[in-house]
């Protein structure tokens, strides 16, 4: 940035407000060159940030954060609001351990009011906040950013639901992109899509009521006036679907121009109620790769900043899957796939485009995926629903009451399990272990390699006639490459001194263990458990017998592992041998690099062959 730029003079929301009207389009531009200068070296949210600039900008201008709390819903798209409100200096630490987080974090800032990661939820957190604001006797305003993938969700239309008929002074500042990560689905989505055909009127409405006022009894002309003008919009218009619970609603308007936005959060600011704000913005505005393409730069890695070009990313687990539903569903058209706004993302892209019958994105509404699943499953149907893991977590009630108690053949494809990085806390895939072992009748594979994630996909869903989940992380495979997936539990390697227990990607560190254990003297047997939920206890029980000690590594959360699990019925079977747990512990993982969290976390194969030496 030069000297004469206005970024520079901006580094909390009070400078925003001291500037000239006339500077506010300089620092919008601004602020999109230092987005795309920064996130092309630490990879990111890029679109989604970039559409939001005027928005971000404009709140800002005209709140005052934070006595007035802000949510953006997600999460993802606040890096604007972070530059806003003093961390610009810290951008490029930006997802990096110890660095930014690329979401809203309390601890990180107090302008960050509430902990953000996962959709829909902002508007129930808003108008908690906005009941407790009326409790106490405050009048501040409290503001809610939403965007229209975020309004697939149903947690969105039950606090819609809610606020409407409240009373309380929210307002709901809906991002209209036509995006989510992906293209939006539903009949909400084309709800949405017909309300912004509407003409703009809000400049012209702000004159006539500006002409009006300098009349006697012009405010009483301006009510009249505001009164017609509603009864022909229902008239010609209908309600829009805010309206119907309650909102006073304004827009659509042109959320990428910084005067527009600003004229039309004040007219919002001067509500009573609850209002919703509907900006129609473009995802990855003043960047041409992200705006011709704003799927492919949602989130990114490290790319060229003046190309747009990106780092090849090679295959995936989530490709291989995807590659491997394909296959299976040309030779059987009972196959369906279900995803909840999650289709290149886990590796379902190209079946969406062979099987367009048979594919379904239900938005992100995860509860209703997974009950609709089952339904499908009752009829006759194998459906795969393909879902992050910490995304699953929230239908842990359809899991138990629509699928598992009635043993519906539903087949969960559990992507990003384990650590994931860059995304922290929120996306850490550390608890679908736990919550799926405490799930009756729910089978549970872990492959380690891609030859195994097709071994596992075709087993659960030919093999069970009840819930099966394959659990499979973010990435590529490693060391190991092999398919020992025909038994529930194998021995991977024969030793006489301790025994290593593992599943799914950690085989590679315990691997790296055994080596490290060989060079140190100790002989290490290596069992590796492919079938976590009901494995065969024989290959187990015969290698602690013979080496006297087990340590057990997981990349999951500790309350509810495998490892107590596999400790209690050894005691149980009559053996005492010493044992050791290797996992994340009781707490939630930061954002930073997959390798620096298992070493900083003590779960790779160097802190491993150590715990293990430990134990000896």
């Amino acid at each position: 940035m030069n000297e004469s730029s206005v970024l520079d003079k901006v580094n909390y929301p009070g400078d925003v407000r001291a500037l000239d009207a006339a500077e506010l389009r300089p620092l919008c531009a601004e602020i999109r060159g230092f987005l795309i200068e920064n996130i092309s070296k630490t990879g990111g949210h890029l679109a989604s940030n970039l559409g939001v600039v005027e928005i971000t900008v404009g709140i800002h201008r005209v709140f005052n954060c934070p006595v007035d709390p802000v949510i953006f819903d997600v999460g993802h798209q606040s890096y604007v609001h972070k530059i806003l409100t003093g961390r610009k200096d810290r951008f490029p630490t930006l997802r990096q351990l110890g660095g930014l987080s690329g979401f809203q974090r309390p601890d990180e800032s107090p302008y960050d009011c509430f902990v953000t990661g996962h959709a829909s939820d902002s508007i129930s957190a808003a108008l908690g906040m906005a009941r407790a604001r009326t409790l106490d006797g405050r009048r501040n305003d409290v503001i809610c950013v939403i965007g229209d993938g975020a309004l697939t969700g149903g947690m969105a239309y039950e606090a819609l639901n809610d606020a409407g008929q409240s009373g309380e002074k929210l307002i709901v500042v809906f991002n209209d992109n036509e995006m989510s990560i992906g293209k939006n689905v539903g009949a909400i989505a084309q709800r949405l899509s017909s309300m912004r055909s509407r003409p703009r009127y809000l400049r012209l409405k702000t004159r006539v009521k500006k002409l009006l006022s300098v009349f006697p009894n012009g405010q009483s002309l301006i009510t009249c006036v505001s009164r017609v003008k509603a009864r022909l919009r229902r008239t010609i218009l209908k309600e829009s679907i805010f309206e119907l619970m309650g909102f006073r609603y304004l827009g659509p308007a042109d959320g990428n121009d910084i005067e527009t936005v600003c004229a039309v959060l004040e007219e919002a600011r001067a509500q009573t109620g609850p209002v919703v704000v509907h900006f129609k913005t473009v995802k990855g505005k003043g960047y041409h790769p992200s705006e011709v393409s704003p799927w492919a730069y949602h989130g990114v890695g490290p790319f060229d900043a003046v190309t747009g070009k990106k780092e090849e990313s090679g295959e995936s687990f989530s490709s291989v899957f995807g590659h491997t539903l394909c296959a299976m569903a040309a030779d059987d058209d009972r196959i369906c796939a279900v995803t909840a706004a999650m289709e290149d993302g886990t590796g379902l892209g190209s079946f969406a485009v062979k099987y367009p019958s048979r594919f379904f994105d239900v938005g992100i509404a995860e509860e209703h995926a997974v009950s609709m699943a089952s339904g499908m499953a009752v009829q006759g149907r194998k459906p795969v629903f393909a879902v992050y893991s910490s995304f699953l977590q929230r239908g842990y009630d359809q899991l138990i009451h629509d699928v598992a108690i009635a043993g519906n053949h539903v087949v969960f494809a559990v992507d990003r399990a384990g650590l994931v990085g860059a995304d922290g806390e929120t996306h850490q895939g550390i608890f679908d272990v736990p919550y799926l072992l405490s799930i009756p009748g729910m089978r549970i594979y872990a492959p380690s390699s891609f030859a195994e994630l097709e071994t596992a996909i075709r087993q659960a869903v030919y093999q069970e006639n009840g819930p099966a989940a394959v659990r499979f992380p973010r990435g590529g495979e490693q060391l190991y490459k092999d398919d020992r997936f025909g038994a529930s539990a194998r021995l991977l390697r024969e030793g006489s001194d301790v025994t290593l227990v593992g599943y799914g990607i950690m085989i590679n560190q315990l691997l790296q263990a055994g080596q490290l254990l060989e060079k140190a003297g100790i002989s290490a047997e290596i069992v590796k458990i492919n079938e976590l939920s009901a494995f065969d206890p024989d290959v187990l029980l015969t290698s602690v017998k013979k080496t006297g000690a087990v340590l057990i590594a997981e990349d999951c959360t500790a309350g509810g592992c495998l490892g107590e699990k596999i400790c209690a019925m050894l005691l149980e079977s009559g053996y005492s041998p010493k044992c050791r747990l290797v996992n994340l512990g009781h707490q939630f993982i930061p954002h930073g690099k997959v390798d620096e969290l298992y070493r900083l976390y003590g779960i790779d194969g160097a802190a491993i062959a150590a715990k293990a030496q430990e134990m000896l």
